[in-house]
């Protein structure tokens, strides 16, 4: 059946010296909708996202479409998918979608959470969940009294914190967390417990399974927060890290939060290449050409729900 969307993505995105590479990232895939994770994808939403992206694109595997982006011998509507942290749900739930689809993906692992590790904003995010109070004091983070009742005032809450508290210095950052986890658990809350990031031996699965494994850092600082030799000892220990885990050292590399000038800063882009790695992924929207960096290649975030509304938006990026 004739598809306008899929013709006019072709000719945007014709292959070769003019090819574009559309990135698509994601971070988790649930099982089932969460009402605290409003922004993130289900196994279901997932299933039908796949089947949009392979119904306009050529998903390629994620080293290939960096070397022939790099040559200019890209095909028509490429595209790539990618995910980052290293959430036990990729492995247990995107996994076997994946498969099905006969896609590939390159997952960035932040190696310092694998196994029991818990990431600042998940434990933010179970803090908020178990608050059994109708408003939270935080006049000593600067935010004043915030209403958590209802699930939009902890949404809304939980989003003022998290942003209020991810640039500051790690241990200014993880100090902040456990005050408030203090306060959620002395309003009545019990904070969950379980496993939410994949172990080593399921990166390692991954890998086995024909997936890309990338490096994220070690401990997912905001790059800029923190000074440049520890920015790099945790770009480089977390290729190690994964060295030790997969049959070879990883080439691929994205950079925690991702934003240029925000995140990360051009001395980032020279560390990353230092430590090893030969593509490196932002979160800037817009697509890989022959002309990008190679290391400082955009991503595109899916965020429709419908399959029109999808693939305008994933044409929209192309021509950016």
């Amino acid at each position: 059946m004739f598809d306008p969307i899929r013709m006019l993505t072709g000719l945007v995105s014709p292959g070769g010296q003019r090819g574009r590479l559309l990135t698509f990232y994601f971070h988790r895939v649930l099982e089932q909708p969460d009402p605290m994770q409003p922004g993130e994808m289900d196994a279901r939403l997932f299933e039908l996202t796949l089947t949009w992206i392979g119904e306009q694109f050529q998903v390629l595997h994620p080293r290939e479409a960096c070397e022939r982006l790099q040559r200019g011998d890209l095909p028509a509507r490429a595209a790539v998918i990618s995910f980052d942290d290293g959430y036990r749900d990729n492995h247990d739930v995107a996994l076997p979608i994946l498969l099905r689809h006969r896609m590939s993906a390159v997952f960035f692992i932040a190696t310092g959470y694998m196994g029991e590790g818990v990431q600042f904003n998940d434990r933010l995010r179970e803090a908020f969940r178990v608050l059994a109070a109708p408003e939270l004091d935080l006049g000593w983070a600067g935010l004043g009294r915030l209403a958590t009742a209802s699930l939009a005032d902890r949404l809304h809450a939980l989003g003022q914190v998290r942003e209020s508290v991810k640039y500051l210095e790690p241990d200014a950052r993880w100090a902040a967390v456990e005050r408030i986890e203090a306060l959620c658990v002395a309003s009545g809350g019990v904070l969950p417990s379980g496993r939410m990031m994949m172990t080593p031996q399921e990166v390692r699965q991954l890998e086995a399974s024909g997936m890309e494994i990338g490096g994220h850092t070690r401990t997912h600082p905001i790059l800029l927060a923190v000074d440049d030799t520890s920015a790099f000892a945790d770009i480089q220990s977390g290729r190690d890290d994964l060295a030790a885990v997969l049959s070879a050292p990883p080439v691929l590399f994205s950079y925690p939060n991702g934003k240029l000038g925000r995140d990360f800063g051009l001395q980032h882009v020279e560390m990353a290449k230092r430590a090893g790695f030969s593509f490196g992924f932002s979160t800037e929207r817009g697509v890989g050409t022959c002309r990008s960096d190679a290391m400082m290649l955009p991503r595109f975030m899916p965020w429709h729900g419908t399959p029109l509304k999808f693939k305008v938006q994933a044409l929209r990026a192309l021509g950016q």
